[in-house]
């Protein structure tokens, strides 16, 4: 089975250091991945995966 990849720390922080100044809600966490680029990261296997019901 493939290794799922992380974003790198530093891009992580980064996030985390903007969010914390901003005033609305939460994004959810698929957009939370998407705006780290965690979903180009991932095994096509388990992206098929995550979109099933």
């Amino acid at each position: 089975m493939s290794e799922i990849k992380h974003p790198p720390k530093h891009v992580v922080r980064a996030y985390l250091e903007r969010r914390s100044r901003d005033t609305a809600p939460p994004p959810t966490p698929e957009e939370i991945r998407r705006q780290l680029g965690w979903g180009m990261l991932m095994p096509s296997e388990l992206k098929m995966g995550a979109n099933r019901s």
